[in-house]
């Protein structure tokens, strides 16, 4: 302020940095939230009913609603995978593909036991009901893996082949064993005649069982997503909705509530989300693998 005294430009200056930085400041900020391992991913969302039969099938419908119009007003594209309706309203479970940059970096919040307070519209009494339903929320992994095998890491001994073949077979060592020391893998392959293309096959043998062990440890990834997973009952969730006798959203995790229920119920969870974004970033989190 005081160059801009004598310099007018200093002042235009100092403004053009500021903004500079607040706009570094919101990139770094960001990429502190949603920086985990698949929070770039698209994912699935599974919903699925609590015990209660209709009025928590008729709140899993409500809440397949809310997160499908949360996707969409974030841009995503949304795609119902499977549904399961319910005997008389509602579904007792369904799950949507959640397609777009950061699907699961923002739907992860989502994840838990949602609780529902109000008066039940299928209670011929008007008396006030109490639903629970669940959320749960995974990666869409990639499957298309592509195995890097560095042949460095694998030794080949050849032997002869004990099979069928005749003379040629018995005399000369043209079958292939490889062990691929990293994973302690070993494949054999002598159904050629040449050593050559007993060693390519074995190859492929040998690619396939790594991709085969990846996909293993990818399973065991989703797996890891899930534990933890609470059931859907009393004390269990993470946000409830309270409709009757007041109205009133809150989230048990993050202490953010808001009396605009049916914005939330519209889709409007933006600040649910950012709220639960700045408390677990950068904190060991089960929806944040890596």
């Amino acid at each position: 302020m005081e160059f801009a005294e004598e310099d007018p430009d200093s002042l235009e200056e100092a403004e053009a940095n500021l903004e500079r930085t607040h706009t570094n400041l919101s990139t770094m900020e960001f990429q502190r939230m949603l920086g985990g391992r698949h929070d770039k991913a698209n994912c699935f969302v599974n919903i699925n009913a609590g015990a209660g039969g209709t009025e928590s099938q008729d709140w899993a419908s409500m809440l397949l609603r809310m997160l499908s119009r949360f996707a969409e007003r974030r841009g995503f594209k949304v795609e119902l995978t499977n549904l399961q309706a319910g005997e008389e309203a509602g579904i007792k479970s369904a799950t949507i593909r959640v397609e777009g940059d950061y699907g699961f970096g923002y739907m992860k919040a989502e994840n838990g036991v949602h609780r529902l307070v109000r008066i039940s519209p299928f209670d011929s009494q008007k008396r006030r009901h109490t639903s629970f339903s669940s959320v749960s929320v995974l990666p869409e992994l990639d499957d298309d893996i592509d195995i890097d095998l560095n042949e460095g890491d694998v030794d080949m001994q050849t032997f002869r082949a004990s099979g069928a073949g005749g003379q040629h077979v018995n005399k000369t060592n043209s079958a292939v064993r490889l062990i691929h020391r990293p994973t302690g893998v070993v494949v054999e392959c002598q159904a050629e005649r040449s050593q050559h293309k007993n060693r390519a096959t074995a190859l492929k043998l040998l690619k396939s069982r790594l991709y085969e062990i990846e996909l293993a440890k990818r399973t065991e990834e989703r797996d890891a997503l899930y534990a933890g997973k609470a059931k859907i009952d009393f004390g269990s969730q993470i946000r409830s909705y309270v409709l009757q006798p007041y109205q009133m959203v809150k989230d048990t995790r993050t202490g953010h509530e808001t009396s605009n229920t049916q914005g939330v119920l519209d889709g409007d969870l933006d600040g649910f989300v950012e709220a639960y974004l700045l408390m677990s970033a950068g904190a060991e989190d089960p929806a944040l693998i890596g």
